[in-house]
């Protein structure tokens, strides 16, 4: 089945811009995952991607996982509450471009709608601005979670291209 898929790539340019959303519990703590483990990333790919047709990946080997995750210019944050953990966000620098993607953000089920979003993506964008980074930037699309969007918007990113896809949903 053909499906319409609007997709929005959307930025934030100076740490300024940023507009913070309060931490959700004092227990709860993000912290980069080193030494990298491609198994953690590979989690909550599945996990969260289930519900968001996230698919690019599920093709990929235990080689692959691992020459990705341990790309120098990507870092992984994982958020957790008592050792239990919530949701991640991956940051892909380019160096040459001063730019940094968030290339994966995503929190599981059972924490959405608990305000972990917001403060996550607010880590997420504050992280990004590292390394003399000029720019963190995204893309989502409306498969994603229906609230989405609106977290980047409220976070202080702004959209800079919108295009519409046709999509094979099987």
């Amino acid at each position: 089945m053909i499906t319409r898929v609007d997709r929005n790539y959307l930025e934030i340019n100076s740490p300024s811009e940023i507009k913070f959303s309060s931490k959700p519990k004092n227990i709860c703590k993000i912290k980069i995952k080193n030494p990298p483990d491609f198994q953690i990333n590979k989690f909550f790919y599945k996990q969260i991607g289930k519900s968001y047709r996230w698919i690019d990946r599920l093709i990929w080997d235990d080689v692959k996982w691992m020459n990705y995750t341990n790309n120098s210019n990507l870092e992984t944050y994982i958020m957790s509450d008592n050792e239990e953990l919530i949701g991640f966000f991956e940051l892909l620098f380019n160096p040459d471009t001063s730019k940094c993607e968030i290339a994966y953000f995503g929190i599981l089920d059972q924490y959405i709608g608990k305000k972990y979003g917001g403060y996550l993506l607010s880590e997420a964008l504050k992280l990004g601005f590292r390394k003399n980074t000029k720019k963190v930037w995204l893309h989502t699309c409306s498969l994603d979670h229906k609230n989405a969007l609106k977290n980047y918007l409220k976070r202080g990113m702004k959209i800079f291209k919108s295009e519409t896809i046709n999509v094979d949903i099987n």
